[in-house]
């Protein structure tokens, strides 16, 4: 390729990834806006929770009638990235917004990454189609997608557009899409801040060496993490299988989704557990007091509302259940508690999602790089620990997180089906 090629795809690239970061900015702060609004509406008028199930049979009953093509969420931009499939509706964005503003106004525990990935990739994909871009610059403009929607969404343009290129395939990172992720994500999070959008401030850790016996204390940590994220990942995937094996139409499991959540809420007796929970998340840094069971009900609120089918993510109450366990540990291990807690945050996402990488550096951007190297360890063990599952089952697996390649790239469900069927077999 020549200079003036490397020039004019360079210019491509800026152009393209600039045009999707305002899309994906744009939406974000008008997501990010509703999403306030209904937080606090829910928090000021708590009695909407009780009105979780019939919101979840009515948005069920949409979804049912409108939504099947878009029913893959954040998997459907997976294997569209991956298989240059059909156009991804542009119906997606408005229905993943709406769909996760009620989910939130009515109590529903979810987050908002996947809903901001969904509008990110339908919006860039309605601009490639409209472009007539070739099929390389279409997967590359998707992967800015993800990365403007996750950027934006969060404030951590960097972490972002590592993203977009780290969840597609799990242990390699998409290089031929960089310029336009990065491009995308930066332009993304300064739309979204232009716009007046404020996001959460994260305290910003302490200065802590690294020692042998702290590098002990956090492979214990990582091992603490690896298995409470595999825990959400199997619970959420069990609980929906066993509510599709039961109940067949959508609307039916997203009511006894949303009964069961309101009847754990009455149980337990707060609403901490509800919505995003950033208070709470806050809180793990410096409350000494913080309830040790806290990560394990924020996890199985998270499973029943996603595993029923509401509409959101998995980040932020991911981020919960890993600044609270991380809260917990430090006390039980003798880390300081804002680093435990901001190790705990980022390193749970990273072992459910597959992104070590992007999580690490996304933690540098939310509490200061002096979360380095020890949240770079915890999330790095805690994904190998995690073996091959994932809140993403389309990622595709190129090779074992031992280093043994597969002969073509394989997805995770696939995997996983395959396995079912040797035991089966045996």
């Amino acid at each position: 390729m020549s200079r003036l090629d490397r020039l004019r795809t360079l210019g491509q690239w800026i152009l393209l990834g600039s045009l999707a970061g305002v899309l994906c900015g744009g939406a974000s702060a008008i997501f990010l806006w509703l999403l306030e609004r209904a937080t606090e509406l829910r928090t000021s008028h708590e009695f909407l929770v009780d009105a979780l199930p019939i919101a979840g049979l009515l948005i069920g009953l949409v979804y049912e009638r409108f939504g099947a093509a878009i029913s893959g969420g954040n998997n459907l931009v997976i294997d569209t990235i991956h298989d240059d499939g059909p156009e991804i509706p542009l119906r997606t964005a408005p229905m993943a917004l709406i769909g996760t503003v009620l989910t939130h106004l009515f109590g529903g525990s979810a987050g908002r990454e996947g809903t901001a990935l969904q509008m990110g990739a339908s919006l860039t994909d309605w601009l490639s189609h409209r472009l007539r871009i070739a099929k390389t610059l279409r997967r590359q403009v998707l992967a800015a997608g993800v990365a403007g929607g996750f950027g934006s969404v969060f404030g951590t343009p960097i972490a972002g557009a590592v993203f977009g290129l780290e969840f597609v395939v799990l242990g390699r990172i998409e290089y031929d899409a960089l310029v336009p992720a990065l491009v995308a994500s930066i332009v993304g999070d300064m739309t979204t801040r232009a716009l007046g959008i404020q996001h959460a401030h994260y305290p910003e850790l302490p200065t802590v060496p690294l020692t042998f016996a702290l590098l002990v204390k956090w492979l214990i940590f990582a091992a603490a993490v690896a298995a409470v994220s595999t825990t959400f990942i199997e619970l959420t995937h069990r609980l929906k299988r066993l509510g599709e094996r039961y109940l067949s139409r959508l609307p039916l499991r997203m009511m006894v989704g949303g009964t069961l959540v309101v009847l754990l809420w009455k149980l337990v007796g707060t609403s901490d557990y509800l919505g995003l929970g950033v208070p709470t998340i806050l809180r793990a840094f410096g409350d000494e007091h913080l309830p040790v069971n806290a990560f394990a009900l924020k996890l199985l609120f998270t499973a029943i509302t996603l595993g029923a089918g509401f509409l959101g993510g998995e980040v932020t109450p991911l981020f919960f259940v890993g600044a609270a366990l991380g809260n917990i540990l430090a006390r039980l291990l003798g880390i300081p508690l804002a680093l435990g807690a901001g190790v705990g945050l980022a390193a749970v996402f990273a072992a459910s999602a597959n992104t070590p990488l992007a999580l690490s550096l996304m933690a540098a951007e939310l509490l200061g790089v002096r979360s380095f190297p020890h949240v770079v360890i915890v999330c790095a063990v805690a994904y190998l620990l995690s073996g091959h599952r994932s809140i993403y089952p389309a990622q595709r697996l190129v090779s074992s997180k031992g280093g043994t390649a597969l002969p073509e790239p394989t997805s995770l469900r696939e995997l996983e089906s395959s396995l079912g069927r040797q035991i089966t077999k045996a």
